[in-house]
C-alpha cells in the first residue's frame, strides 16, 4: 500500500499511526492542489491522508470541510472524515488501537498546532513538538522531502521528541527557523499591511519569500484578526494564496476553508489556501479582502 500526505507536522504523526497499522510499503508526499486539479495520479491501494477525497483510494482520512471544488466520497467507504483538531485525531479514533494509545501525548500537539491553539510563547519560542512542526512545515518556506519525513516516522515510533530535535537533520531545521525568523519578522514589516481587520501580505516582489513562523504576523498586528498572504508559485504559474484566523486575536467568523473554496482552494474554518492565476490575481485579491472584512 502506499501512503499519501501532506509534508507536515499532521501528516507525519497521522503516518506514524497509519503505518503502525497498515502494511505501508511507499510514500509520497504532495500538496491538497494537486488533488483537487487532478495532477496526481491516485491509485488503487492508496491512502490518502490529510488530503480532499478521491474515488481512486483505497483508504482515505481527513479533518477538512467538505467543499464545492472538492469530490465528495460514498456513505460507506474505508477510513473516517470528522471536523476535528487534525487528521492525526481523526486516524486515531478511527482505529481505536492499544497500538496507538503510547503517540496520545504526540497526537495532542498535532491537535494544537494543526488548529493553531498555540501561546504567544509558542509563536516567540517554539519547544517540543511544537518547534517540530515549525522545522517542516511547507508554510514556513522549509518543507521536507520523501527520505527526510521517512526517517521522522520510524524516529517518532522509538524516541523521545527531544532525541528527535536533537538529531542533525532537525537540530539544522531548529538553527535554520530561529537564525531566520528575525530575516523573516523584518520582511513582514517591509511587505504587509493591516487592511482594517485584515493582515495583507504581499511578497510578489520576493524573489524569495522568507522562511519563518507563519504566525510571527500576529504579534506586529495583534489588532487584526485574519492574515492574507500572497507569493508567486512555481515558474510564476499561480499566485499562492493562504488566508488564516489571527492566533492572538480570536474574533475573526469568516468560514476560511469555505471561502477558499469558492475561489477553486479549500481549508478548514481556521485556515485556508487557493491559487488565483496571474492575470485576474488582482481583482480576485480585493473580493478576498472584502469578504474578510464582513468578518
Amino acid at each position: 500500500m502506499r501512503l499519501v500526505t501532506r509534508g507536515d507536522l499532521d501528516g507525519v504523526v497521522s503516518a506514524v499511526q497509519i503505518t503502525t497499522m497498515e502494511p505501508v510499503d511507499s510514500l509520497e508526499l504532495i500538496h491538497p492542489q494537486d488533488i483537487t486539479d487532478g495532477k496526481f495520479d491516485v491509485r488503487d491501494g492508496d491512502i490518502l491522508a490529510n488530503l480532499p477525497y478521491h474515488p481512486a483510494c483505497t483508504m482515505w482520512f481527513d479533518h477538512h470541510e467538505l467543499t464545492e471544488s472538492n469530490r465528495k466520497p460514498p456513505e460507506v467507504y474505508r477510513g473516517k472524515h470528522a471536523l476535528l483538531p487534525s487528521v492525526a485525531r481523526v486516524v486515531f479514533d478511527y482505529y481505536r488501537s492499544d497500538k496507538l494509545k503510547r503517540y496520545e501525548p504526540l497526537i495532542a500537539e498535532a491537535d494544537r498546532f494543526d488548529s493553531a491553539q498555540l501561546s504567544v510563547e509558542d509563536i516567540s519560542s517554539p519547544q517540543g513538538a511544537i518547534l517540530l512542526g515549525f522545522t517542516i512545515d511547507p508554510r514556513t518556506g522549509l518543507g521536507i522531502n520523501k527520505t527526510i519525513f521517512s526517517e521522522l516516522i520510524e524516529l517518532l515510533k522509538t524516541s523521545s521528541i527531544d532525541a528527535v530535535l536533537a538529531t542533525s537533520e532537525i537540530a539544522r531545521r531548529v538553527r535554520l527557523c530561529r537564525e531566520n525568523d528575525l530575516k523573516a519578522l523584518q520582511a513582514l514589516q517591509n511587505h504587509s499591511k493591516a487592511d482594517g481587520n485584515v493582515i495583507v501580505t504581499d511578497f510578489r516582489t520576493v524573489a524569495k519569500p522568507p522562511v519563518g513562523n507563519r504566525f510571527l504576523i500576529y504579534l506586529i498586528y495583534p489588532e487584526c484578526n485574519v492574515s492574507l498572504r500572497l507569493q508567486w508559485g512555481p515558474r510564476k504559474e499561480f499566485v499562492a494564496v493562504t488566508v488564516g484566523h489571527s492566533i492572538i486575536n480570536r474574533t475573526c467568523t469568516t468560514d476560511i476553508g469555505r471561502l477558499c473554496s469558492d475561489f477553486g482552494g479549500g481549508g478548514h474554518r481556521g485556515s485556508g489556501a487557493c491559487t488565483l492565476l496571474p492575470p485576474e490575481a488582482d481583482s480576485k485579491l480585493e473580493e478576498l479582502i472584502r469578504r474578510l472584512k464582513e468578518r
